[in-house]
């Protein structure tokens, strides 16, 4: 785990504290980072929405598995 010195206002961090329920600065800094990655992944694959083209359909997809086969 790597440490790192970061000035932060005290009113964000306690309202951050708040709002997640945390017990302490470390795990509300680390759950609000948790949180934003997974925006991001999630908003990657909404961009690719309708870019995607398959070729199985979805009965397929769920009830076949080629590998086992």
């Amino acid at each position: 785990m790597s440490r790192a010195t970061i000035t932060l206002p005290n009113s964000l961090l306690d309202e951050l504290m708040s709002e997640l329920n945390a017990k302490s600065k470390t795990e509300a800094v680390i759950m609000a980072i948790k949180d934003e990655i997974r925006n991001k992944k999630i908003k990657k694959i909404k961009a690719m929405a309708g870019r995607m083209e398959f070729t199985k359909s979805a009965n397929k997809l769920r009830h076949e598995d080629e590998r086992f086969g």
